[in-house]
């Protein structure tokens, strides 16, 4: 969401450690990423306009994203939740090459000189997906000079890209890394029916946003239903101030796209004259028409959830998730049959009146749907420190109303169905053999409160270890600021 706010009451335990390492050559040696299975060429088109020709560069501002150093090896003794619906006692996770290549019981093979990680008495999941954060657009510190998650000066700013804000030095990425987070969207915040494109970055340190970047994963368009546009324009004296005015706003900006999309088409087939004026605006909601780039759409109560699919139908487009989603437990059957995910809190909501009709047991709800996607985010700093617990609240709810979800499908919520939400499942959110080996090892179930991420792997690549400082990053900002000291010969350890 991201505009300033309350929030329902909740408890708030206490912060992840800070990491104590320096920012050092460990972000830009070590192998380079493999390419994504399916081609990333054709997710690039997202930032092409409709029609351009093959002269015109189709990603801008391309990734340089290079894995962190990495070594061929099994992660075995551990209870495997593999995301994919599996579990797996005294399981094995063998990874070659920054790749899954086998899952499996104790007697799967494991490759000659693989180095063997002990994780007996602990558990094993997928990297934790936080499919809705603000982290680098919305930084600490949290002070003016560097908020940038809203671009609040029209209704439609569909031209703006968060990655243009994103500062790769927020300690929010550190700590987020410490709770088991692998991946994150980061999104423009809620003030605007369309808000500017998303950016999904891979959770390691970088100096900058590029090497942060995950090659080949498509972009979302953030869209806003509800009280945030009509709010903050209606009080300025403008359209939209109220719920009319965002639907008409939605459908004025799709019949532009439509227009613009069909000047483009024109000039390709005929080829007279010179091309269209680029128009960055229109060129992202054509891309949402194409189904190069996907809608991430805030919008908490079922009757505006139903208008938005209304939309789509309307403009031929598919909307990817709706997030908060607060009333999605309403409408789960629908939203499964659209192919929606549901991207949600478990105990959040009261802090206005789209939010107040909430049940905890929401995710579990929406996931009871044959086909259902249910997602729990964060759109907090904090909270993306913890989305186990958010998902095992979410889970205990579930059982509290009697129905018998095991913790092997509930782990999906912020694994698998949140790749599927962003249009990475093919690329991450399970152990599944072929995809990135994106790895946590826990202390103890991620659905107990006393869980911690021990160890994080990134591509194979160790990205932080609870007890080894050498692998408990700081970014540039922290370096010697008061409370964030490190010794020196930690600081040589890490920067390889």
């Amino acid at each position: 969401m991201r505009l300033r706010r309350l929030r329902g009451a909740r408890l708030a335990p206490g912060l992840a450690a800070l990491a104590v390492l320096a920012l050092g050559a460990c972000a830009t040696t070590g192998s380079t990423d493999a390419p994504s299975a399916d081609g990333s060429s054709t997710r690039q088109r997202a930032a092409m306009a409709p029609g351009l020709d093959a002269a015109a560069n189709p990603d801008p501002f391309p990734s340089t994203y290079r894995g962190l150093p990495r070594e061929n090896m099994a992660i075995v003794g551990g209870t495997v939740f593999t995301g994919a619906g599996q579990r797996i006692d005294n399981g094995v996770v063998v990874i070659t090459d920054g790749r899954v290549a086998a899952v499996g019981d104790a007697s799967t093979a494991i490759p000659a000189g693989y180095r063997v990680v002990q994780a007996n008495g602990r558990y094993v999941t997928p990297g934790i997906i936080d499919v809705h954060s603000h982290l680098g657009v919305y930084p600490s510190p949290g002070v003016q000079g560097m908020s940038d998650g809203n671009e609040a000066t029209s209704p439609n700013t569909a031209q703006v890209w968060a990655e243009h804000s994103l500062w790769p030095q927020d300690p929010g990425f550190n700590t987020a890394r410490a709770g088991g987070v692998t991946t994150l969207q980061i999104l423009p915040g809620s003030a605007n029916l369309f808000g500017g494109r998303g950016v999904t970055v891979r959770n390691i340190p970088s100096v900058t946003m590029q090497g942060m970047k995950m090659p080949g994963a498509p972009y979302g368009l953030k869209m806003a239903c509800g009280e945030n546009p009509s709010r903050v324009y209606g009080g300025r004296n403008q359209s939209p101030a109220t719920g009319m005015g965002n639907m008409a706003g939605y459908r004025a900006g799709f019949i532009a796209a439509q227009e613009y999309r069909a000047k483009w088409d024109k000039w390709r087939e005929d080829g007279e004259g010179s091309p269209p004026t680029r128009n960055l605006q229109l060129e992202t909601i054509a891309g949402v028409l194409d189904g190069s780039i996907l809608v991430q759409n805030h919008c908490y109560r079922a009757d505006e959830m139903a208008m938005m699919i209304d939309l789509s139908k309307e403009f031929g487009f598919k909307i990817t998730a709706f997030h908060h989603a607060i009333e999605a437990y309403k409408l789960a059957p629908q939203l499964a049959r659209e192919g929606i995910c549901a991207d949600m809190w478990t105990g959040w909501w009261g802090f206005k009146m789209e939010a107040l009709d909430a049940v905890e047991a929401n995710a579990a709800l929406v996931d009871a749907a044959p086909g259902g996607c249910a997602v729990i985010h964060s759109d907090d700093a904090e909270l993306t420190q913890r989305l186990n617990q958010e998902a095992a609240a979410a889970l205990a709810a579930g059982r509290r109303i009697g129905m018998n979800i095991p913790e092997e499908r509930a782990i999906s919520w912020i694994t698998l169905n949140a790749a599927r939400s962003l249009g990475i499942a093919d690329q991450t959110g399970s152990l599944e053999p072929g995809k990135r080996a994106d790895v946590v090892i826990w202390s103890a179930n991620p659905f107990s409160v006393y869980a911690r991420a021990d160890q994080v792997f990134i591509d194979g690549g160790l990205a932080f270890d609870r007890n080894n400082p050498a692998y408990q990053p700081l970014s540039d900002y922290e370096l010697g600021q008061p409370g964030f000291g490190v010794p020196a010969a930690n600081v040589q350890q890490g920067a390889r």
